[in-house]
């Protein structure tokens, strides 16, 4: 049996590169709101900050 932290590197490793994860991060770290509503903005939060949890105080 592996451990869930072991399967999910596995996982991320094989099925999404580390350059599309670090595109994601960077994604994240440059969110503004801009035009976004509030709904869109929270949406888009919320999918991004799982590629940059080390960023995530939630």
């Amino acid at each position: 049996m592996i451990t869930w932290a072991r399967f999910k590197r596995e996982f991320l490793t094989k099925y999404s590169p580390a350059d599309e994860r670090n595109r994601k991060v960077i994604e994240f770290m440059e969110l503004k709101r801009g035009w976004m509503t509030i709904s869109e903005y929270a949406a888009k939060f919320e999918d991004l900050c799982h590629f940059a949890p080390h960023y995530n105080t939630l």
